[in-house]
């Protein structure tokens, strides 16, 4: 699973980071490219890469290249007419040769960036469809003038409200019915989904396959069928470019784990069959040896609203030994978290397996991971995988450099109640995040255990499941950051002053600042945002009677300052308790009333304050990325004799030359 926000690095993050830049770099390398909308978009470097063998960059770059062939994948699953609407635009972008100071084409271009950084046209964090600054006369205009075609109905779909949410979590709107993904063909009801799956037998029940993990779920002659994303099947023309690749790739691996394991992968896309994506994954997290790493396939399912279907994303990474030595200490003491947790016995595993835990950087990514990237990523997702297994936890290292190195938008000033809170966030802030989502992806997704005989979170919590488990690893990093067990381990410098810079910063962004992300009057949500404002709010209204968070209103401004930290521990460690019991044992109406009472409605006049206060700061809340160049460096005879990286000249110069390279899918698939 992974954190978009989120995710860990070591608490001298900053300070090893300088050894693996050097100092020209640093003070050249600008890691701000652009800012429109609400959007930023910034640039990465890869340390390390010019220390790899060529064969070594020779894998690195045909695993890039392969992530790359899915892009279209990945525009294609968030609606089904995302790839007419981009390229039409596209071709307008390309061929308009008229006047370009207009405001109206300004608008044009912000609109076409925003597709492209949300891979659709629908916001990538809030599943609102972008609402043009320009006009459809302006847009018909556009299109004559650049001979660009576009049918009658898809062209009205860019200014009306039809299909306006991505994914859609109010169940009185229907979450299938009211989602526009494109995982389901558009008038299939939840209940169908549901009795769908509920039909179909499993094998082995205590190694249950990822049903719906690879298919689109549709109606043919009045019965439901699946279209399974395979060669030869859905989504084939970018599935045998991806899998061209990975053979090439396959040629360069570092040792035959890797080697056996990218065969499974490349068999899982040629067969479809979920088996066998369950057998490259024990393959993919049983192999720890090697300096090279890759995430590839349809992994996460935040953006379908069961939780069945896996979106494309793909992530190249170089392993960062000396940050990966030091934070290892974390996941070699997961039987001690384990056992000093706060859950109930029954639901603790006895034997903890396999967490390999490394700091990486990043040489590539696609689909799902880009241009919003996640910070850090914790896989396989099936838990009997992670019981009998293992997983593997990874953090973005030169992901979170260029985040931290990208400026400032001084908004802690405004919503943090005293100078010792301010003070405390600027000193161990960073470090305290990154130390909370280490133990929140290390340890947090790899804990506890299911009843036996219970279904699988998506089959038991259903469309709460995501926002509970992330809810259940937060806790887990809540409530463990403070412990002196991390002075013993030498990853923080003092357990409560990072452990109350921790909880400052968590209660501040789960019931305030995450809201200026959110249009007034809508409700929350997004599974991490629902997350942490059930979290927020379960422990201020628990901590009311000893007055554990307190809500403090001076000059018309609101804070919430927390008076025992000691205190909130123990709620944490409560909600915690309960989280995994509800995880445990399937109960789902516990999980719905937990979400539901906590994570959705937002108090309104709490809401317009902050969106008020925030109106001042210019820094754009989200932030994404554009990848460095892999460019082949060839000899006479046309062999590479290396590889180069290069920074591209700006977001829509990579947008467009993706557009160009990678497009292999038809507009209707």
């Amino acid at each position: 699973m992974k954190s978009k926000k989120i995710l860990f690095l070591l608490v001298i993050i900053s300070i090893i980071f300088s050894c693996n830049i050097n100092q020209e770099e640093k003070s050249e390398f600008s890691h701000f490219s652009e800012q429109f909308s609400d959007l930023k978009v910034l640039r990465y470097q890869i340390p390390g890469f010019d220390k790899l063998t060529l064969n070594q960059k020779k894998f690195v770059y045909y695993l890039t290249e392969a992530g790359l062939y899915g892009r279209d994948i990945m525009y294609d699953q968030n609606y089904r007419h995302n790839l007419k609407i981009r390229r039409a635009l596209e071709n307008i972008y390309l061929n308009f040769n008229g006047n370009k100071n207009d405001n109206q084409w300004k608008s044009f271009e912000i609109y076409l960036k925003r597709i492209w950084f949300s891979n659709g046209i629908h916001h990538h964090y809030s599943n609102d469809k972008f609402d043009p600054d320009f006009s459809q006369e302006y847009l018909k205009n556009l299109m004559n003038e650049t001979n660009t075609e576009l049918n009658n109905q898809v062209f009205d779909l860019i200014f009306n409200d039809v299909d306006s949410k991505k994914v859609n979590r109010d169940k009185s709107k229907g979450i299938i019915i009211g989602s526009s993904v494109n995982f389901y063909d558009p008038d299939i009801t939840e209940e169908e989904v549901e009795n769908f799956y509920n039909n179909i037998k499993v094998p082995d029940p205590n190694k249950p396959i990822s049903l719906g993990l690879n298919s689109k779920l549709v109606r043919e002659d009045g019965v439901l069928k699946e279209k399974v994303w395979k060669k030869g099947g859905m989504y084939s023309e970018s599935i045998e470019k991806i899998i061209e690749n990975l053979e090439i790739a396959k040629k360069y691996a570092e040792n035959k784990k890797q080697a056996d394991a990218l065969g499974l992968l490349i068999k899982y896309y040629e067969t479809g069959d979920l088996k066998i994506w369950d057998d490259y994954n024990v393959a993919w997290v049983e192999t720890t040896e090697g300096d090279v790493d890759y995430i590839n396939g349809f992994i996460e399912v935040y953006n379908d609203p069961k939780g069945y279907r896996g979106s494309y994303e793909s992530v190249v990474q170089i392993k960062d030994f000396e940050m990966s030595k030091k934070m290892s200490a974390i996941s070699s003491e997961a039987q001690w978290f384990e056992d000093n947790s706060t859950i109930m016995d029954v639901h603790k595993k006895k034997n903890v397996v396999g967490i390999s835990y490394n700091t990486v950087n990043v040489a590539g990514e696609a689909g799902d991971a880009s241009p919003s990237t996640p910070i850090g990523i914790n896989l396989p997702n099936a838990n009997w995988i992670r019981a009998n297994h293992g997983s593997k936890s990874i953090s973005l290292g030169n992901i979170l450099y260029a985040y931290g190195n990208a400026g400032s938008s001084g908004r802690l000033e405004e919503f943090a109640y005293s100078k010792e809170e301010i003070e405390l966030e600027k000193k161990y802030g960073k470090d305290a995040d990154n130390l909370h989502t280490a133990l929140h992806e290390v340890i947090g997704h790899a804990s506890g255990q299911i009843v036996e005989g219970v279904g699988t979170p998506k089959e038991t919590l259903k469309n709460y499941a995501s926002s509970l488990e992330e809810a259940r690893a937060d806790l887990v990093g809540l409530y463990f950051i403070v412990d002196k067990k991390m002075e013993e381990l030498g990853i923080s410098p003092s357990s409560k002053d990072m452990g109350r810079t921790s909880y400052d910063g968590y209660i501040r962004n789960g019931l305030m600042t995450q809201l200026i992300r959110i249009k007034l009057g809508d409700d929350v949500e997004q599974a991490h945002m629902r997350n942490r404002q059930t979290v927020s709010k379960w422990v201020y209204e628990k901590g009311l009677s000893d007055n554990v968070i307190e809500k403090i209103v001076e000059n018309d401004k609101t804070y919430f300052v927390i008076n025992d930290y000691e205190k909130l521990r123990e709620l944490f460690g409560e909600l915690l308790r309960e989280i995994q019991r509800i995880k445990s044992e399937g109960d789902y109406e516990a999980g719905k009333n937990l979400i539901e009472n906590y994570g959705v409605k937002i108090d309104q006049e709490l809401h317009e304050e902050i969106l008020k206060r925030n109106e001042k700061f210019t820094s754009a809340p989200y932030s994404g990325f554009i990848n460095p160049v892999l460019t082949p460096e060839l000899d006479d005879k046309g062999e590479i004799i290396d590889i180069k990286v290069e920074q591209p000249e700006s977001f829509a110069v990579q947008m467009i030359e993706y557009a160009s390279r990678y497009s292999t899918l038809p507009d209707n698939n």
